[in-house]
């Protein structure tokens, strides 16, 4: 039994100070026992269960409020967490990623930092009010007939329903978060912070107003940042379509692979330098169906070698037409509307779908002449990086933020000086690569959902604005700006547009403590700078370099000192992982099955930095079975009897040395790992101390024989060093490790395993590490002779060793009880009538007793030699041959010269032991 929230004064109190009644001293001696760590035996349950393990501690952990972090003398580690989007779910990305969060902070907090951890979530502009049109829609009210306040009203209503469901979510999975500190980028103060930001940035010269082409989403009717679009080859066609020239019989044809856009084309466009045209210059062409004519124009862009080497030109729907028209005066002719229906410029395809249309005017050129031919055509189409519709160039006043000289402190801290590092370092180059081809960012999206853009226009004029915090100041502003006294609020109208998601969350850092609004507070002075990120590399430039920008431009400091930058996770097949494909588990449902501790151990087994995960779920049952493992042998050790007056067995004493050892070699390549981010590497190496180190030589060594009790020194070291290693193990298995630990020992709130101390460096041996290696060997030997002889372990046997490497003997009583041997006795020649093997340059020996048929082991291994000798020979045969030698690869060769080094070595010691059989 355990009793984690009974923690009653009377647990504090020392024996000497008990004042009471004679009638409760039983009692209190009791219960002094426990404060003493005498407990009696508790009953500690045959299976480690899970699910009502995590419960109780995380519900404790809670109770006592581990979680949370406030300034004090201590040296901060600081988190914060990539806020995911409010009414998402959680998957198995999220998984990973905050599983390594937890790790971090776990161990921050248990190296004595004071810990804290932020959370949070994003108010996902595009993807929220998507969702609040659809339900919207199933509800048969349409947005467009709804007020921006109406709207925003079904938007929270939204958020609060399903909003947070991710972060009750993360608790299963054992988040050590300080909850509250959580934030929400549409927070009041959170919001505040967006808008003071770009008040400031408006006024420093840097944000801006342009008519400008962008990328236009068709789907959410809003416009994207470059870096929201993705780029994927597809097979599209290309038309050629014949343009006739004005007042001629002749016909002039280009290629395109948008043949609905001809009604929006106001030129033709060929290359000064191409012959094949240049009669045409000044005349003029007639677009197909419209029956417009429009001017053939000379401009060195015209790519002769692609397509027939002249270009129709629309400016409304491509950037390049859009620079070629700026440059040539030509008339803008918009034929789309926001969703990408044709507009009254379409004729007769208004209201139809640009697919569509498509398709249906290919038709009609080619019924009345104009589609001369069609091909096949590999093309690069972008489409939006969240709902995945193909991308319109569109013409536009939008926002921009002016990047240039904003992005060079940014480039300077991770390119240049190191101040801020990226681990795997191998994405320094995607860095480099986005940062130094920087343009201006479009910070401004035609959505409800979102921070309104603090723009306040009191005229119809594309300059007749300001910009300010709140209408109470863009009044004044305005009154000075027009010179206008009598300019009112009702005056004005505010822009409806909101802001970029990105640009409320490159603020995240700073704005989780204060530091936009208030830098001088006492929470941002002690937090910040944050000391890692980890986050996925798919928003590297969208989120990690904007922080590392925005951190600098407002504080002259870097946001975070490292980033952890996790793989994908991809089903076995690496395919990623998604609905659709039907290959994401439920990660609830793999923690309802494996336990929280077996999940995280079997994600972060196979999660080095940067790497994709080939997710399975065997993995996840490798986590629970080493959780197994681990309360089997926790179980194994509480289950001894404890004789107070046994000596300690010479076998113990030297194993309590040698793992005292293997503990601070094993700490100090831990600590190493994790300096380097090597997170996985890190588990891996705790794993093996325990599973391996731990659980297989070192219980084994110190099991006291059936129903004999264990002496006293070496149960407390036992114990002492199990303790050790569960302050290791904690950052990945919170759960399993508290409970072990709350069962060893009656503990008060103080001395909960989470707040409990890393093991500290101390001197060790490093030649007893070595000597147990060796020892280790020696042991295998003697076991896979016990194995191939048939002799039962409970026969003692003995071993005479023949010491040519002079190898200490401090290892002997290990090996005496491992191999139950009788007697060890070091010789100066071979034993005859013995078993052998050999190890290095020395040989051991185990003399054969009457148990074991020495005719037939002479037969066994005079075949086994014979058998050897001629693959030797084959081998031989191989190397010997010169055509051979001269045509294998180097690698071949190799492994032929070692078939033959091995069988040689293995032939002589068949002979040793043929030699010693026979006497």
């Amino acid at each position: 039994m355990v009793f984690p929230a009974v923690r009653c004064n009377f647990l504090f109190v020392k024996q000497k100070d008990i004042r009471c009644h004679q009638g409760y001293r039983p009692i209190i001696l009791f219960l002094t026992k426990f404060v003493l760590n005498e407990a009696p035996a508790m009953n500690i349950p045959a299976q480690f269960d899970a699910k009502t393990i995590e419960k109780k501690w995380y519900d404790y952990w809670m109770e006592q409020n581990f979680f949370h972090s406030e300034p004090d003398h201590r040296t901060p580690y600081t988190i914060v967490i990539p806020p995911p989007n409010v009414t998402g779910v959680l998957h198995m990305g999220h998984m990973l990623n905050n599983t390594i969060q937890d790790v971090l902070i776990r161990r921050a907090r248990l190296r004595g930092f004071n810990a804290c951890w932020v959370p949070g979530t994003d108010h996902a502009s595009i993807a929220t009010e998507a969702k609040v049109v659809a339900k919207l829609k199933s509800e048969g009210i349409n947005k467009n007939d709804l007020s921006r306040e109406e709207f925003l009203e079904h938007a929270w209503d939204w958020t609060n329903n399903y909003g947070g469901v991710i972060l009750e979510q993360l608790k299963k999975l054992g988040a050590s978060c300080d909850w509250e500190r959580t934030k929400f980028t549409m927070d009041p103060e959170m919001s505040a912070s967006v808008i003071k930001s770009f008040v400031g940035l408006y006024n420093k010269g840097q944000i801006y107003r342009g008519y400008r082409m962008v990328n236009w989403d068709p789907e959410a009717k809003t416009t994207l940042s470059d870096e929201e679009v993705n780029y994927e080859e597809q097979q599209s066609k290309l038309y050629y379509l014949r343009y006739k020239i004005a007042d001629s019989d002749e016909y002039i044809t280009i290629a395109t692979t948008r043949p609905e856009t001809i009604l929006g084309d106001t030129a033709i466009c060929i290359n000064p330098t191409d012959t094949r045209y240049s009669h045409l210059k000044g005349k003029r062409a007639i677009v197909p169906i419209s029956g417009r004519e429009i001017p053939i124009i000379e401009d060195e862009y015209v790519d002769i070698e692609f397509g027939t080497g002249c270009l129709k030109v629309t400016p409304a729907h491509d950037i390049n037409d859009k620079a070629l028209g700026d440059k040539h005066n030509l008339q803008i002719i918009d034929i789309f509307n926001d969703d990408a229906t044709l507009n009254s410029n379409g004729l007769h395809y208004e209201g139809k779908d640009r697919f569509v249309v498509r398709e249906q005017i290919a038709t009609e050129l080619e019924q009345n002449g104009h589609l001369a031919k069609v091909e096949t055509h590999l093309n690069k189409v972008g489409t939006s990086e969240r709902t995945k519709a193909v991308i319109e160039p569109r013409l536009s006043d939008q926002w921009f933020l002016r990047m240039e000289d904003l992005v060079k402190p940014a480039i300077k801290a991770v390119l240049e000086t190191g101040e801020i590092k990226l681990h795997p370092k191998r994405f320094d180059n995607t860095y480099r690569h986005w940062l130094e081809n920087i343009r201006d960012w479009n910070i401004s999206r035609q959505l409800w959902w979102g921070q309104q853009i603090p723009a306040y226009f009191y005229g119809d004029g594309k300059e007749d604005f300001v910009v300010a915090e709140t209408i109470e100041d863009a009044v004044e502003l305005a009154r000075q700006k027009t010179g206008r006294a009598n300019l009112a609020i009702a005056d004005l109208r505010q822009d409806s547009d909101a802001l970029d998601t990105w640009f409320s969350s490159w603020l995240w850092p700073m704005a989780v403590f204060g530091g936009i609004l208030d830098p001088e507070n006492k929470d941002f002075k002690y937090y910040y700078p944050t000391n890692d990120l980890v986050t996925g590399p798919d928003i590297l430039f969208f989120w990690v370099a904007r922080m590392i920008i925005a951190g600098y431009e407002y504080t002259g400091e870097k946001p975070f000192s490292n980033v952890y930058l996790t793989g994908l996770v991809r089903d076995k097949q690496r395919r990623k992982m998604s609905k659709s494909l039907g290959n994401s588990p439920d990660p609830l449902d793999l923690i309802e099955k494996f336990g929280a501790d077996g999940v995280r151990v079997g994600l972060l087994l196979s999660a080095s930095a940067g790497n994709d995960i080939m997710f399975d779920e065997e993995l996840c049952n490798q986590g629970r079975s080493f959780s197994n493992k681990i309360w089997n042998a926790f179980k194994l050790i509480k289950g001894w009897e404890v004789g107070d007056v046994i000596p300690q067995p010479e076998s113990a004493r030297i194993a309590i040395l040698w793992y005292e050892a293997k503990l601070q070699q094993s700490l100090r390549e831990i600590d190493d790992h994790f300096e380097k981010y090597r997170i996985s590497d890190a588990l891996m190496s705790i794993y093996k101390l325990i599973w391996d180190d731990f659980c297989s030589w070192f219980l084994e060594i110190i099991k006291p024989a059936y129903q004999q009790p264990i002496d006293a020194k070496t149960y407390t070291a036992a114990i002492t060093l199990l303790e050790d290693n569960l302050k290791l193990l904690h950052p990945f298995m919170p759960f399993l490790t508290e409970e072990i630990w709350q069962l060893i020992a009656v503990r008060p709130v103080d001395e909960a395993l989470i707040v409990s101390q890393w093991p500290e460096y101390s001197d060790y041996d490093a030649k007893i590490i070595t000597d147990f290696d060796n020892m280790s060997e020696v042991v295998s030997g003697v076991r896979s002779i016990r194995k191939n002889k048939n002799i039962a372990f409970k026969d003692s046997i003995e071993l005479k060793i023949l010491n040519n490497e002079n190898l200490p003997s401090n290892m002997d009583s290990i090996v005496a009880k491992l191999g139950n041997i009788s007697a060890i006795e070091y010789v100066t020649e071979a034993v005859d009538a013995s078993m052998t093997f050999r190890l290095k340059s020395n040989e051991y020996f185990i003399p054969i007793t009457g148990s074991i048929d020495i005719e037939q082991e002479v037969a066994k291994l005079t075949e086994e030699l014979n058998y050897t000798k001629g693959f030797l020979k084959s081998v031989q045969s191989k190397l010997s041959n010169e055509k051979f030698v001269q045509g294998a690869p180097e690698k071949v060769l190799e492994n032929e010269r070692k078939k033959e080094a091995d069988a040689k070595a293995k032939i002589e010691t068949l002979e040793q032991s043929l030699h010693s059989m026979k006497g």
